[in-house]
């Protein structure tokens, strides 16, 4: 099911045919490092209704709830063009060679470009990961080199016209012998649909 966007500007829609709204999002999709095993594939994404004015797009994707106290960014893209009305799933490739011509990925808090996919902490209540696409008034973000994924989000706020955005969840919580996935964030724990993960997952703590 495609994800249901909240928007800042009348009509301006971005949804994922990969990751619904409000669901946990699947393995395909989970950071493959930092002892959390996944796909790390980035979902597909689909968007429509700019507001009148937009001359290009940015994307991020960020985790309010990392234990790092100022979140952590998962993916920022910046200088997609005005005619774009998506992305492709797996376009968040360091190379960015699937993204629109003349996009341009910022390092994450991976500490390299390109989509990082949840990977939370063993135990921590399930995370948010907030895909947002802000509609820029500007074509082109001059950024400058080596510019970290908070200067491009203060770039992004002084040229926003309009954004629309959208909330999934992924956590593990640990139990005597093994680690879980949670595939059911909105019931309690002790009524939460569980998942065992792989074994390589027992006890190695996530991150973000």
């Amino acid at each position: 099911a495609a994800g249901t966007s909240t928007a800042s500007a009348a009509g301006f829609s971005l949804a994922s045919s990969d990751i619904a709204a409000h669901s946990t999002i699947g393995a395909t999709h989970v950071f493959n490092s930092w002892g959390c095993t996944g796909g790390n594939v980035s979902p597909r994404l689909e968007w429509s209704g700019a507001p009148e004015g937009t001359q290009s797009f940015a994307l991020t994707v960020y985790d309010p709830d990392a234990p790092t106290g100022s979140g952590f960014w998962h993916w920022v893209v910046v200088n997609i063009p005005a005619t774009a009305t998506g992305l492709e799933r797996g376009a968040g490739t360091r190379d960015g060679q699937s993204l629109p011509a003349g996009s341009v990925q910022v390092p994450t808090d991976f500490g390299v470009p390109g989509y990082g996919g949840p990977c939370p902490p063993v135990g921590d209540t399930p995370h948010r990961y907030i895909f947002t696409l802000h509609a820029l008034k500007t074509p082109k973000l001059e950024l400058p080199e080596h510019a970290t994924a908070a200067v491009a989000g203060f770039m992004i706020h002084f040229n926003v016209i309009g954004k629309s955005s959208f909330t999934a969840t992924f956590g593990y919580f640990a139990s005597a012998t093994r680690s879980f996935r949670v595939t059911n964030a909105a019931s309690p724990p002790w009524k939460m649909r569980c998942a065992p993960m792989w074994s390589t997952m027992s006890f190695k703590p996530g991150w973000r």
